[in-house]
């Protein structure tokens, strides 16, 4: 009996031991098994942002530092991947030979096509995907599902030569300043026979009016639909009307108002103390920073949400290697290991700058991102961060299609049967009235949201 006692203690030790053994292998390679059993991994990665071979790229030295952190996983960049981007990938994957992991120009497009790889499972386990700002993360789940990774995030909105307006005896626009602040300071500091005008265009005004007048509205109106007869974007159309009309944004001036400005072009007239606000994004960074002898600073929109974009990568549903890919993805994007090596990179590479804002809410990240980059309304725009409207040309089911493409019927100049995006034109440049085309374009917008929401089913 006691014999038997003493087998049955062995062997039951023996299978706790086991176990044990086995849920600690499976806890050290949680999400990436291909790196817990040591096998040598080959991914191939495509984007655009690589530049050429030779070059120095900070995307590229990023893969080298990956690989470095990562011995066992080589990653070999897809050349074969090139513009026309979307029917590059879709021949890509028609002859079964997609990378594992690749920029994407439309998630909606990429997901409807069954290119990119449900990786739900891997952001709700992983801790810095939840950093990501909420409107972010809820902008890329379609149906509870997450099918692409940030990588790379900018803030858009104008930025502001606060000499112009020192000059003048005028306030200087700001972050989180009125819509009826913009309207003053675009119309006060122009001076057209001066070589000074408050805008370099106003065709983004109809865009990020509408979340700037409203907390329910989002860019061109969207929030899980679209509000286009809404009296904020017929305010966003008159105001833009208005800027134009009034000879207040560079791009409508006559050629022989242009003469009066010192440079042949806008970016040259901005860079020549002759644009009090220009519109972009943080992207423009690196280049104020090194070109523009004036003081400026960013502002954003009126209001004190900001305007966030971003560029995305998908892993392939094709990929023998997903945790890899995901791991791999994350370094190249939002990820804090990856973000704190490209501000390692650029420190010691004078040419090389940072090419994006921080993705997530990270206090080391923030700090070690600030310290480099002294842009007061940058900061400012990245304290309300979690209150931000995204920009939803790449992740919006049907937007191209409600912003620009879809046919209205209506007769606009030569074009009989005119697109959205014409129409709105036509609008903004006051050849016809918003008011009389409002409710017809709504209905037309969100029809084609809804038929492509539905592809994705």
């Amino acid at each position: 009996m006691k014999k038997w006692f003493s087998i049955v203690s062995l062997l039951t030790v023996l299978v706790l031991f086991l176990a044990a053994c086995s849920d600690e292998s499976s806890s050290e390679g949680e999400g990436n098994s291909e790196e817990s059993n040591g096998d040598q991994v080959t991914l191939k990665i495509a984007s655009w942002s690589f530049g050429t071979e030779g070059e120095k790229n900070l995307n590229r030295m990023m893969l080298d530092a990956f690989m470095e952190e990562n011995p066992n996983i080589k990653v070999e960049i897809d050349e074969s991947i090139a513009d026309p981007w979307e029917e590059s990938l879709a021949s890509a994957a028609s002859a079964g030979e997609m990378p594992d992991v690749f920029s994407l120009t439309n998630v909606p497009t990429a997901v409807a096509n069954d290119w990119t790889l449900d990786i739900t499972e891997y952001v709700e386990a992983d801790e810095e995907y939840q950093k990501l700002p909420e409107s972010v993360r809820t902008a890329i789940t379609y149906n509870e599902s997450v099918y692409s990774v940030p990588s790379s995030q900018h803030i858009m909105g104008y930025f502001v030569n606060k000499d112009l307006y020192n000059q003048a005896n005028l306030d200087a626009p700001y972050f989180g300043m009125s819509l009826e602040e913009f309207e003053t300071a675009a119309s006060d500091v122009t001076n057209v026979n001066q070589g000074v005008v408050g805008l370099n265009e106003a065709n983004a005004i109809p865009e990020w009016y509408p979340a700037a007048a409203s907390k329910d509205l989002g860019w061109y109106t969207f929030n899980d639909g679209f509000s286009l007869d809404s009296k904020e974007f017929i305010n966003g159309i008159k105001l833009a009307n208005d800027m134009n009309t009034n000879g207040y944004a560079y791009a409508t001036l006559t050629e022989d108002q242009k003469a009066n400005f010192n440079g042949k072009d806008v970016t040259e007239a901005w860079f020549n103390n002759g644009i009090g606000m220009m519109w972009g994004g943080t992207w423009a960074l690196s280049g104020y920073e090194q070109n523009a002898d004036f003081d400026w600073d960013f502002i954003g929109i009126p209001g004190d949400r900001p305007v966030i974009t971003h560029d995305f990568y998908g892993i392939s549903s094709s990929t023998e290697h997903p945790e890899a890919a995901y791991k791999l993805a994350k370094w190249m994007g939002f990820g804090k290991d990856g973000f704190m090596k490209r501000i390692e990179i650029t420190d010691q590479e004078d040419e090389l700058g940072l090419s994006s804002v921080p993705l997530i809410n990270d206090q080391e990240v923030l700090d070690a991102y600030f310290e480099r980059v002294d842009v007061a309304g940058v900061e400012k725009a990245y304290e309300n961060i979690e209150n931000a409207v995204v920009e939803p040309f790449k992740t919006t089911p049907g937007y191209g299609q409600a912003r620009w493409e879809a046919p209205t019927g209506v007769e606009v100049g030569d074009q009989a049967n005119a697109p959205i995006g014409a129409l709105i034109d036509a609008s903004v440049s006051g050849k016809i009235n918003i008011e009389n085309y409002a409710s017809q374009i709504n209905e037309l917008a969100n029809k084609k949201y809804e038929e492509a929401k539905e592809a994705l089913k």
